[in-house]
């Protein structure tokens, strides 16, 4: 028997500590949940990719009673992205939320399904996404893609 044992690095800035171009990729997350569809979790959720080229894509999550209709704002955004721009990389993603009473205070990750996607964005660019995950208080960076948060992950190479 052998052990594997798998780290992940996530650095933790407050906002104040982003460069202006960062701080205006999170205020478009931030921005994009006051757009969310959220009438019964009352959770939005906005995320914001800022493409190679510069262009911004904004979304954010989209409930439907029944739940599983529903989608999450990063699949939203990606999906979107992708559809309008489908020969320009993501670089980096951020993912801010808010529930009824304000923005969180630490972030949120997302969720497996959006991990999923994101695996899959990457693997069709051929390239890492930075992943900024938007708190009042603090803010995580992953700058090792996707990868760090799923760990012993499935893509296409298995389909091979």
């Amino acid at each position: 028997m052998r052990e594997m044992i798998l780290q992940t690095s996530v650095k933790v800035y407050t906002y104040d500590e982003f460069s202006a171009e960062d701080r205006q990729l999170i205020d478009a997350a931030r921005k994009a949940t006051e757009r969310s569809y959220a009438p019964y979790s009352k959770f939005n959720v906005g995320a914001a990719v800022r493409l190679v080229d510069g262009t911004v894509v904004t979304g954010n999550n989209q409930e439907n009673a029944a739940y599983p209709s529903g989608l999450c704002a990063e699949r939203t955004t990606l999906f979107w992205a992708n559809a309008q721009y489908p020969d320009v990389a993501v670089d980096t993603i951020v993912i801010a939320a808010r529930s009824e009473g304000g923005e969180l205070q630490v972030p949120i990750p997302p969720c497996g399904a959006c991990r999923q996607v994101i695996l899959e964005v990457e693997k069709r660019y051929n390239r890492t996404i930075r992943i900024v995950l938007y708190g009042k208080r603090e803010c995580y960076v992953i700058e090792d893609g996707i990868k760090a948060l799923l760990p012993l992950c499935f893509d296409s190479d298995f389909l091979e």
